[in-house]
């Protein structure tokens, strides 16, 4: 009997899409998502089967400003179809790159992109409190420019400079998860991208699509909750989880018990718009599946990490 592979969810941060020091253009995405590819495919090598759910902010926050610039020749597009863009066009890149990575590898494996929506409640209460950046950096004068202009909200994000926030409501169902289950066994699905297009339900039954962007962490937790994954790996721009993030006395952590991760959130240790939404899919998932691991690290460390050599470890105690 063939040993049973280990289900792993990967969710990527922005900087596994693009880079700061690179034009915000389609042809320097590729690139980076071309070097991202080579770590998730030797992730698949290693003989691990997985999905991949990728975040969106600055592409969807790009999309919509070029609506608005555009909006007296072309009418701008709604908030959730402009999630849906950035679905197709993350996923059309993470395919063509990840394809060939394996395919130099040696692996015929399908990697197949699939739109997807994800339920949410319209009481929840983040429609009040917008806090998902999208969208460029910019200084504390242009962005109060934005606030007065166009009625943004707009916050400093973890002293990187100063970015537009929109609701980032919880995910509470994915609507597409039939369809993930029947092509797990067959290709690489890169799914729920950017979090999914939020989707309220109507008593009817229909779908409504919502202004909202959901935090691709969370969705990533869902998604390995409902394929049963073992592990979820969280990658960032930094190794490890930091409490007292840069103060003279950071401390880099190995492991967390919920307990921990707990009392650290509660302190405030984590920035709300960087470590915190990874913090918590990491705790939510490890307190649904005890005996499971979450782990946050960056790109470049990902396969040390799921050796337990380094990253930030999230388990139930």
């Amino acid at each position: 009997m063939s040993e049973k592979k280990e289900k792993i969810v990967v969710a990527l941060g922005g900087n596994a899409l693009q880079s700061r020091d690179s034009a915000p253009t389609a042809e320097a995405q590729l690139e980076v998502v071309r070097r991202t590819a080579e770590q998730i495919a030797e992730i698949s090598r290693r003989g691990y089967e997985l999905a991949v759910v990728h975040g969106n902010g600055p592409q969807v926050g790009r999309i919509l400003l070029a609506g608005e610039t555009a909006r007296d020749v072309v009418p701008p597009m709604p908030f959730d179809v402009c999630g849906a863009m950035s679905q197709g066009y993350i996923g059309y890149h993470i395919q063509q790159a990840l394809r060939y990575a394996l395919s130099v590898r040696g692996r015929s494996v399908p990697v197949v992109s699939l739109t997807t929506q994800v339920v949410v409640d319209r009481r929840d209460p983040a429609f009040q409190n917008p806090t998902k950046p999208i969208g460029p950096f910019y200084t504390e004068e242009e962005a109060r420019r934005l606030e007065q202009e166009k009625g943004y909200a707009m916050r400093e994000d973890a002293g990187r400079g100063w970015r537009r926030v929109v609701p980032s409501p919880l995910p509470r169902k994915i609507v597409e998860i039939g369809s993930i289950r029947l092509l797990w066994d067959h290709a690489i699905v890169v799914t729920c991208g950017g979090g999914g297009v939020p989707v309220a339900e109507n008593p009817d039954g229909t779908l409504e699509g919502v202004a909202a962007v959901i935090d691709k962490d969370f969705a990533a937790g869902l998604l390995a909750e409902e394929v049963d994954a073992d592990a979820l790996l969280i990658l960032t721009e930094v190794e490890k989880v930091a409490i007292r993030f840069g103060q003279p006395d950071q401390q880099d952590l190995d492991h967390m018990s919920l307990a921990d991760a707990a009392r650290y959130v509660e302190e405030g240790q984590f920035g709300a718009g960087s470590m915190l939404p990874k913090v918590e899919a990491a705790m939510r998932f490890a307190r649904n599946h005890p005996g499971r691991r979450a782990i946050i690290t960056s790109l470049d460390k990902c396969l040390d990490a799921l050796d337990g050599k380094t990253g930030t470890t999230v388990t139930f105690a």
